[in-house]
């Protein structure tokens, strides 16, 4: 009975995630600003999904690479923050084993951290002067250290259900946010050292 709620419970707040932009699976119209987004996709790990994330806010990014770091890293925090509402609903759970609990409990510390660092990031950005000088460095460090470090959390969030005996729907869906969140905030810290390196 109680696994039975637990499962029509993880299947109702499943429905509740919408992400904040819908995202269209069909590339985007050719523009110049979407050349520019699937060029500069190419430097990451996850090109698809790069451009797919991106490809929606091509009239803000137009062929801004500052602009298109800071897109990345917005669409980072915003899954961040949509995983760590999810991560928080599941800790209500009723029927949870003490294993599953702790480790719900750990990733939504992990999922905190992250909101955190990529908030600290994405200022850090914003108070960036001209490219190339002392202080463009040493700020786009701090962002490469802020977004590598939330790169971090999302595994060692995903670590915490290693093991057999978590084997299981709760499993499996904080597996498939943490790795879309993975793969977004991979991208955004590629997009950053390239900049970084370029600029």
């Amino acid at each position: 009975m109680a696994r039975t709620i637990l499962t029509l419970s993880l299947i109702f707040l499943s429905l509740f995630y919408v992400p904040t932009k819908i995202e269209s699976t069909k590339m985007a119209a050719t523009t110049p600003a979407t050349n520019f987004i699937k060029a500069s996709c190419r430097a990451t790990t996850y090109p698809i999904v790069c451009v797919q994330s991106l490809s929606v806010y091509a009239s803000s990014i137009q062929r801004n690479p500052r602009q298109l770091v800071q897109t990345a890293l917005n669409v980072s925090l915003e899954r961040a923050q949509s995983t760590k509402t999810f991560v928080a609903r599941l800790t209500k759970l009723k029927g949870l084993k003490p294993r599953e609990r702790a480790a719900i409990k750990d990733c939504f510390e992990e999922m905190s951290d992250n909101v955190d660092r990529l908030s600290k990031s994405i200022k850090e950005l914003k108070s960036i002067g001209r490219p190339g000088g002392k202080e463009f460095i040493w700020h786009m460090s701090n962002v490469e250290t802020w977004v590598s470090a939330a790169l971090t959390d999302d595994s060692t969030c995903v670590d915490g259900f290693s093991g057999r005996t978590l084997n299981g729907r709760i499993k499996s869906s904080i597996k498939a946010r943490m790795t879309n969140l993975a793969q977004v905030t991979s991208n955004a810290l590629a997009l950053c050292n390239h900049f970084a390196e370029k600029y």
